[in-house]
């Protein structure tokens, strides 16, 4: 008999797109950070990452990342991935999957196009830096 996975809801999770306190070439650099805001650990975190969308009349797709993380301890965060500014007119999307005890946790965060600009930007404590944050 098959049984089907239950997965719990998401709660104290975010992803954040940062500035980096190094610059590149005069340009700031972008970090993408998965927060855990929760008072106990999460374990065995995947996050999947990909750019798709359309950029000059092209569509335009990224090569999927796959990231793991054994935990993340309680109101800390971990750093997934640099990521370049010029994907940013482009949905950047993050897939996090990751256990509590037995219980698998499952979500998709979406960037949309645009959305990590200049005005979204906001003091993200936990990084102390500004960032868009997404949970």
């Amino acid at each position: 008999m098959k049984k089907d996975i239950d997965f719990g809801t998401v709660e104290g999770i975010a992803v954040a797109v940062a500035k980096a306190t190094e610059a590149v070439a005069d340009q700031p650099a972008w970090n993408v950070y998965l927060l855990n805001y929760n008072n106990f650990p999460v374990e065995n975190v995947l996050v999947a990452s990909k750019g798709y969308g359309v950029m000059d009349g092209e569509e335009v797709k990224t090569s999927v990342l796959r990231h793991m993380f054994e935990r993340v301890e309680a109101k800390s965060f971990v750093q997934v991935e640099p990521i370049d500014p010029a994907i940013f007119h482009i949905n950047n999307e993050y897939w996090v999957s990751y256990y509590i005890g037995r219980q698998i946790y499952d979500k998709r965060f979406v960037f949309v196009p645009d959305s990590i600009v200049e005005e979204n930007l906001i003091e993200i404590g936990m990084l102390q830096t500004q960032g868009v944050l997404h949970s």
